[in-house]
């Protein structure tokens, strides 16, 4: 027998005589019992189950609840999804019918509101052109007296109808004309007399004059502006007194000089006294 046979023997048997078992020997006893393991969970699985009709029964109402929910839900998703197709800009629910509708109203309203905001400005606005431009051939032409009388003091000047048209014209070209127009636009509101006309024209000479938004703004320090604010909580015909007065004063101190050397009011002083050795 050969020498390696025998010595395997030999150790076989004294594994044998201690009480070990060799390693071959282990791992078919561990998988014979994880076999076993496997083989018994598979027949509780597979084991049928008994199990209450009535449960069963609430279990398949259940699903079937579930399913028609999840339908509903599904239908409403797509109910949103086509409202919010056919949705607009103005709200978010309307439909494509209502979103035409209202893109061919909107422009009509909006026209029909800017045209009664306009007619009420126009009826609230009263003509201040009436010592201006457009009537300067209505106003008789002044004399050689009163031109002359001019350059004695501002106030000549002011209670002229000619000399207010001359020297608005005068303003003109130093594009200072607004100051003439909201010292006239003054001068009329203070006659008013109706409750009604006083509020409608005292907005509008607001906004024309005092409002820093408007092209035509006069300009007034803080102190008329803080009490011109405070008058149009409650306006009245003495609302821009005060404004008037610092206008005027700021024509005279500053406009009157340089329109008493300006060419315009000399050429018509020249014309006239031209005219009269003739007449």
């Amino acid at each position: 027998m050969p020498t390696d046979v025998i010595l395997a023997e030999n150790s076989l048997f004294s594994l044998g005589i201690h009480g070990e078992t060799p390693m071959g020997s282990e791992r078919m006893e561990m998988r014979k019992r994880q076999m076993s393991v496997q083989q018994e969970s598979m027949a509780v699985g597979t084991a049928p189950t008994q199990q209450d009709p009535n449960q069963s029964q609430n279990q398949g109402s259940q699903n079937q609840g579930n399913q028609n929910q999840g339908n509903q839900n599904q239908g409403n998703q797509n109910q949103g999804n086509q409202r919010g197709n056919n949705a607009c800009c103005f709200c978010w629910c309307c439909c494509c019918s209502c979103s035409c509708l209202i893109s061919v109203l909107l422009p009509t309203v909006l026209s029909c509101r800017n045209e009664e905001r306009e007619e009420r400005n126009r009826r609230a606005s009263y003509d201040l052109k009436a010592e201006g431009t457009a009537d300067c051939e209505d106003s008789p032409p002044p004399t050689l007296e009163e031109v002359r009388s001019w350059a004695q003091s501002f106030d000549r000047l002011m209670s002229c109808a000619a000399g207010r048209v001359a020297f608005r014209l005068f303003l003109c070209t130093e594009f200072s004309e607004e100051n003439m127009l909201f010292w006239l636009a003054c001068e009329e509101f203070t006659k008013e007399t109706n409750k009604t006309s006083i509020e409608e024209k005292a907005r509008v000479i607001y906004e024309d004059y005092i409002s820093i938004l408007s092209p035509k703004e006069v300009s007034l320090d803080s102190r008329v502006r803080e009490v011109i604010n405070k008058n149009m909580l409650e306006p009245s015909s003495q609302t821009f007194v005060d404004a008037q007065v610092q206008i005027y004063t700021l024509m005279q101190r500053d406009s009157y000089p340089r329109y008493m050397n300006s060419p315009a009011y000399k050429n018509l002083l020249n014309s006239l006294s031209e005219q009269a050795p003739e007449s």
